[in-house]
This record gives structure tokens, C-alpha cells and sequence, in this order.
């Protein structure tokens, strides 16, 4: 009776072990070779200035507030509430030691694009690197080159803060198992060039979904629901639906979401309000056939 307890308690053990060992193999972090990012050349800066609006980064990694030349100072801290704890935005400056002066354009690519940190680490999605996945090398290599001439801060971000079982990295290899993807988030019937330039811009570098597409309860998109609006991240109301058949932009044609992504002034002349403040000062950086074609997306895709 012992002997037969013990060997299913060996067969149970053994079990756990290969089923855990499965696991690893399955979620471990993937990053791209350094070989991958070896050959794209000098970075272009003015390009990458113009990755740089799109992404936002300002928004997250300057100081709360900032204006003018405050916002190339990327000393990070910004405290993002979440469901699952609060993150803080990392020091992304050139300094060597606070920010990311010493990394190599591998580590920086494979953090935006594989969401996979300088020690071979997940890094936790709070980073839009879902949504960065989606840009091209040539963006993410000249973007790179844009950041190391902005100025260094010395200035460590806090710690995230995170209760148990959020704070154990292994197991967003599991999350990104269930809805990490490069591939594009609605399918588009015929886009013509326009509209691919907006849709990159939309999902890719602008990383819209992430704030104005709901989640499921373990933090991924509701696929169904591209766009359709979600609960404000930073606390009362919602982030608008801006589908074709929404309340907010719906009536909207490509002119005037092009005009208040310039402006920040709406077709009533109401002006752009909350967080999509910085939002549309970024984009008001790139070139007016960016944001048309940010427009013409927008009204392409499958109403809600």
C-alpha cells in the first residue's frame, strides 16, 4: 500500500515537473537576435522625432505637467493605476545608469517590439509594447537614435507596485501565450494606401486600442471590440467609442477628426478635454497627411 502511494506520488511529481518545464518553454521570453537589428544602418533623428509624437512617449515618461522642452526630459515616475497595481513609467533618457543610455539598439528593439527587457526579462504590458509590436525596424531603430540626443536625467523611477501573484514576471509569458501579436487588429476590406498608413499609425506606434478598447478580466483586448470605448484608466467616466457608428466621432467626417487632431477643436467647437489633451498636442507634430490618414482609418473600420 506505501510502495503504491509513493509511486503515485512520483508520478504526480514527475507530472508537475514536465508539466512546469512545459510551461517555461512555451511563455519564456522570445527576443529577436541581435543579428536582426544589425543591418538597418544609421538611425534617421528627424524621423524618429516623428516616431517619437506618434508613440507618445512624453506622455508617460515626463514629468505629469510637463510643456516645452520640459517634455524631452524622460525621467519617468508617472504612476499608472491598474486593476492589477500600479506601474511606474521607467527613466527612458539617455542617462547610463537611470535610463537606457547604456543599451544596445537589440535591447531597446526587443523591449518596444517583443516586450522582453535588458536582462532577458518579461516586461509587463502596462509598456504598449503589444501595440509597438506592429511598427517597422526602420521606426524603431531611428526612434532609438532620436532619444539618445535628448537630455540625461539621473532620476531612478519608484519600483512597481504590485500584489501577489502580479509581481511574479514568469507568468506573463502566459499572457502573452493568450494575446501578444504582431498581426493587424480589425481586418480591412480593400484599404488603399491611406488607409494602411492610418492603420499603422492607429495600432502601431499610436497605440490608441490601449486606452480605447475594453479588457477582459486578465487585461487583454476584447478582440470584438476594436475601438468601442472603455473604462477610464484614471478613474470616473470612459474613454470614447471612436467607431464609425459611435456617439462621439460617428457624424465626424475625415476632415474634421483630421482638423481636431490638429486643433483640438471638435466640429461644435468644443475643445479636446482630459488625457486626450496630450494626446492631440502629440499628434499635432506629424505631418497633416499623417493625420488624415489616422482619419481615414478610423472611419474604416468596423463599427461598434
Amino acid at each position: 500500500m506505501a510502495l503504491s502511494f509513493r509511486r503515485v506520488l512520483a508520478v504526480v511529481a514527475g507530472a508537475a515537473v514536465i508539466g512546469a518545464a512545459g510551461f517555461y518553454v512555451l511563455t519564456r521570453p522570445n527576443p529577436l537576435p541581435d543579428s536582426a537589428w544589425s543591418n538597418l544602418g544609421p538611425a534617421d533623428v528627424k524621423k524618429g522625432e516623428m516616431v517619437f509624437w506618434a508613440g507618445g512617449c512624453s506622455s508617460c515618461h515626463a514629468v505629469k505637467g510637463a510643456t516645452g522642452d520640459a517634455k524631452l526630459v524622460l525621467a519617468g515616475g508617472l504612476p499608472l493605476k491598474s486593476p492589477f497595481g500600479t506601474f511606474h513609467a521607467p527613466n527612458i533618457s539617455p542617462d547610463e545608469k537611470a535610463g537606457i543610455g547604456s543599451w544596445t539598439l537589440a535591447q531597446f528593439g526587443n523591449a518596444m517590439k517583443r516586450g522582453v527587457g535588458p536582462e532577458g526579462e518579461h516586461l509587463y504590458p502596462a509598456f504598449p509594447y503589444g501595440s509597438y509590436s506592429r511598427m517597422s525596424d526602420a521606426d524603431v531603430n531611428d526612434l532609438f537614435g532620436y532619444l539618445k540626443t535628448l537630455p540625461k536625467s539621473a532620476d531612478v523611477a519608484p519600483p512597481h507596485e504590485l500584489p501577489f501573484p502580479f509581481n511574479v514576471r514568469l507568468l506573463l509569458g502566459g499572457w502573452k501565450l493568450l494575446y501578444f501579436n504582431d498581426k493587424p487588429r480589425v481586418a480591412l476590406s480593400n484599404p488603399d494606401d491611406k488607409v494602411k498608413r492610418g492603420q499603422y499609425l492607429v495600432e502601431g506606434p499610436g497605440h490608441c486600442g490601449e486606452c480605447h478598447t475594453p479588457r477582459d478580466a486578465l487585461g487583454g483586448f476584447k478582440a470584438d471590440s476594436w475601438l468601442a470605448g472603455a473604462p477610464n484608466p484614471e478613474g470616473e467616466g470612459t474613454v470614447p467609442d471612436i467607431t464609425p457608428g459611435s456617439k462621439s466621432i460617428g457624424s465626424w467626417s475625415e476632415s474634421d477628426i483630421a482638423s481636431y487632431l490638429e486643433t483640438g477643436m471638435t466640429p461644435d467647437f468644443d475643445s479636446v478635454g482630459g488625457s486626450m489633451v496630450e494626446v492631440q498636442q502629440n499628434i499635432a507634430h506629424l505631418p497633416a497627411s499623417d493625420r488624415e490618414a489616422i482619419a481615414a482609418y478610423l472611419k474604416a473600420v468596423p463599427a461598434r
